[in-house]
């Protein structure tokens, strides 16, 4: 399951995690909607991390304190500190690479 996050809410899903990544992304964002599939599929194959979504176009605060400057991307998080990030659409292999060096 993904879970919708917000400026609001981004601090607490992180910290109550150990391992989460966070789809950073805007409905009108081409690659975003690819992604989006992906990362429903991921969550449900991978139980051990949770998966959010934040709209940057509504929730700002966050995207200019990690720097993100294009979507989609996707921040990786282990015991509250950020550890890696993609940007663009990656093919589903390439993105479990990335959440198998998370959570070793």
């Amino acid at each position: 399951m993904v879970t919708e996050v917000t400026d609001e809410t981004f601090e607490r899903f992180v910290a109550d995690n150990k391992h989460a990544v966070i789809d950073c992304w805007a409905a009108w964002c081409g690659p975003c909607r690819m992604l989006s599939p992906v990362i429903e599929e991921l969550s449900q194959e991978r139980g051990e991390i949770a998966f959010g979504k934040l709209d940057v176009d509504q929730n700002r605060s966050t995207p200019m304190k990690y720097g993100i400057m294009s979507i989609p991307t996707l921040l990786y998080f282990k015991d509250g500190k950020l550890v890696d990030k993609t940007i663009g659409a990656y093919p589903k292999s390439a993105l479990e690479e990335r959440i198998d060096k998370l959570t070793a």
